[in-house]
């Protein structure tokens, strides 16, 4: 058997997507797996032992009509592939297209209104109520499929390599580090940074073993300058620092993370490592850290969750802004005596 899942974008989405990859390969050890995959990501994927190969996806190349070819010559290595089973777990246009021109003998993915994607596949899966979790609906696709569900895998594997890069980079002590993450792609998703900053100093203050590590993208430096500030010694700001497998095994390393609704929040929950999240206007019953709903925190504003990417509510980000930093600490507080 040879099968493409489809899944470029976004990192917690592509993690989110994995149990699917471990199951199926549990299930058919000797199948062969791909991956379409945004070139960014692919880091994520790097020698992953449930992985034949990848199809990088070029986002911003393919838009221009000066590099159609290179898109072209990605579909036809996948015809070439002769797949039996390709897997949409995106549903949008592009993909929806992908897995009808890569031309697998069956063709499965969800069934999600938005693009029409549905139209490209043999097998539409819906989603069974609106507060299913993102991860149980893509399970869903392997129950069509009679593969066994079960949780009985590695999410994510462990980097050796990685983690002696960190240990030669930063020499983390182990057993004292909690990771924060204060940067998210919407804007409107971001807790206060003067919030990050109160709840670090009040972490430490009350807690002399700790140290913090905070995580990010470039575009985050600033805001990692500004947490670390009042605690340079016992603060670590790597936003921007780090490669993709590094802030994994970051994660990994540290007791706990404390987050906005973003990519690492899922890199947390994959990890097993307690995950403090922060709430506005998103769903966590939908895309929250999997089994670990009872430690996401909000505030109980009308409009909340929107699921929009932007705030029109008149008190702009009320629903961010109602969480206090003393909350937060008190639920890392909480966290850290039954750890």
């Amino acid at each position: 058997m040879k099968i493409l899942i489809l899944k470029p974008s976004s990192l917690g989405d592509v993690v989110q997507a994995l149990p699917v990859l471990r199951l199926l390969k549990l299930h058919m050890p000797q199948g062969e797996f791909y991956w379409w995959i945004s070139e960014g990501l692919i880091p994520l994927l790097d020698d992953d032992p449930d992985l034949a190969g990848v199809f990088p996806f070029q986002r911003n190349r393919w838009m221009s009509p000066e590099f159609w070819w290179e898109f072209i010559a990605s579909i036809r290595r996948m015809r070439n592939m002769s797949f039996d089973w390709v897997i949409d777990l995106q549903s949008l246009a592009r993909s929806g297209a992908v897995a009808w021109l890569a031309r697998g003998r069956l063709k499965i993915g969800l069934d999600d209104s938005r693009e029409g994607a549905r139209g490209f596949y043999d097998i539409a899966v819906s989603r069974p109520s609106y507060g299913t979790h993102a991860v149980e609906w893509y399970l869903e696709v392997l129950r069509h499929l009679r593969i066994p569900i079960h949780w009985d895998f590695d999410w994510i594997p462990v980097r050796v390599d990685t983690r002696r890069s960190i240990d030669q980079k930063w020499n983390p002590e182990p057993g004292c580090w909690i990771v924060i993450n204060p940067g998210a792609r919407w804007q409107n998703k971001r807790w206060p940074v003067q919030y990050f900053r109160e709840l670090a100093d009040s972490l430490i203050r009350k807690n002399p073993w700790l140290k913090i590590a905070i995580l990010g993208q470039s575009e985050d430096t600033d805001l990692g300058a500004y947490i670390a500030q009042d605690h340079p010694d016992r603060c670590l700001n790597l936003a921007g620092r780090t490669s993709l497998p590094e802030m994994v095994e970051w994660i990994r390393l540290s007791q706990m993370i404390v987050t906005n609704d973003t990519g690492p929040m899922h890199v947390g929950a994959a990890l097993g490592k307690p995950v403090i999240a922060i709430f506005g206007p998103t769903e966590p019953k939908r895309t929250g850290p999997l089994h670990q709903l009872d430690k996401t925190l909000r505030a109980p504003i009308p409009c909340a969750p929107c699921l929009k990417s932007f705030c029109a509510h008149s008190q702009p980000l009320e629903c961010l802004n109602r969480i206090t930093p003393e909350r937060v600490f008190n639920a890392v507080q909480s966290q850290l005596s039954r750890s």
